[in-house]
């Protein structure tokens, strides 16, 4: 097994990713919902360019937007303030 910490604030290691890689995830979304990766307190800036490497390399294709889908930023507001 590989040990190598990959998601300090969630705790999870390099063959956490590779199980979830090999039950089918071909994103960085898929991993988070199998491990949570990236959910910390960082947020995932420190993991997800590590994670966004490992994905590209394990599942073999050539660009991150294909394992890492955009998302708008969204803030809660109060309802009165709409």
């Amino acid at each position: 097994m590989n040990k190598v910490l990959v998601c300090r604030c969630e705790g999870v290691c390099l063959d956490e990713i590779l199980v979830a890689i090999k039950e089918g995830a071909t994103s960085v979304q898929g991993i988070k919902m199998r491990n949570r990766v990236g959910m910390g307190y960082c947020q995932g800036r420190t993991c997800q360019p590590v994670l966004r490497d490992i994905l590209i390399e394990e599942i073999g294709v050539n660009s991150v937007e294909q394992v890492q889908k955009a998302q708008s930023p969204v803030r809660p507001i109060l309802f009165g303030e709409l």
